[in-house]
């Protein structure tokens, strides 16, 4: 079996509507855009399409489309987060992967984490134009951050990363600005989802790895510690603890 179809789900019809998106979303938990080498996670290309690999396709349309429209209209969260590759993740799990980052912050928190040495300069300074202007598209986003210049938009597509992988900041639509392909728009993560930020600040990381855990057990039930240490960049100890928890909590069910 290709190493990648081996974390497809087996889900009992194709993906066809944005509907049909967020129900296997919302099943899988956190799934990839596109299936990624090395990634132990189901895609909703495949979902979608049924092939692989994924190719530039109808399918394909149908999921650029839904990525831009989903988080915008409050139905799945999407950003790049695992691999730094195009991520979905359930409004329902949101909450644990916030807990789980420490990411539960508030619009005005880029202070703090940037003298906590969790965010960069550039990072900041993204962060900042998003609390004051709201959901920006790409370039108009590059511009109030004065990062126009190539040597800029080097600094902006590494500092945005960071803050997707933290999660604090979502992919949120898409805007046409030139002629070329239409830029991608994006909100702070608390203001766009507010119940889920607020539903972290309740939850606490060990708790949120359990959670993740479980998610992941119930698709793969077989894998190891090391597969999800190795999946959510945990220490094998916390995936180990996270297992447990996990199975502690199914047998009182």
């Amino acid at each position: 079996m290709n190493e990648s179809l081996q974390w497809e789900i087996g889900w009992p019809r194709r993906v066809r509507t944005a509907g049909d998106a967020v129900r296997f979303i919302n099943a899988a938990g956190f799934c990839m855009l596109f299936p990624v080498r090395n990634v132990s996670l189901p895609s909703l290309y495949y979902a979608a399409a049924r092939r692989y690999p994924a190719t530039w396709d109808k399918y394909a349309e149908m999921l650029w489309e839904w990525k831009d429209n989903l988080p915008r209209q409050g139905r799945a969260f999407y950003t790049k987060y695992f691999r730094t590759r195009g991520t979905f993740i359930s409004l329902a799990m949101l909450p644990n992967f916030l807990a789980m980052r420490g990411s539960a912050a508030a619009p005005g928190d880029h202070e703090r984490l940037y003298a906590e040495g969790r965010i960069s300069h550039d990072a900041r300074t993204i962060w900042q134009a998003l609390e004051e202007h709201g959901p920006l598209a790409t370039l108009e986003l590059r511009h109030a951050c004065n990062m126009e210049s190539k040597a800029g938009n080097v600094r902006f597509k590494r500092a945005m990363l960071d803050l997707q992988c933290l999660l604090i900041v979502v992919h949120f639509g898409a805007e046409q600005e030139t002629a070329a392909w239409p830029s991608g728009r994006f909100a702070l993560t608390a203001r766009a989802f507010p119940r889920q930020v607020a539903l972290a600040r309740r939850i606490a990381p060990a708790a949120a790895r359990a959670a993740l855990a479980s998610k992941y057990l119930q698709w793969h039930p077989d894998a190891p510690a090391a597969m999800l240490a190795r999946l959510f960049g945990w220490p094998k100890a916390e995936a180990e603890a996270a297992m447990a928890a996990s199975a502690r909590s199914e047998s009182k069910r």
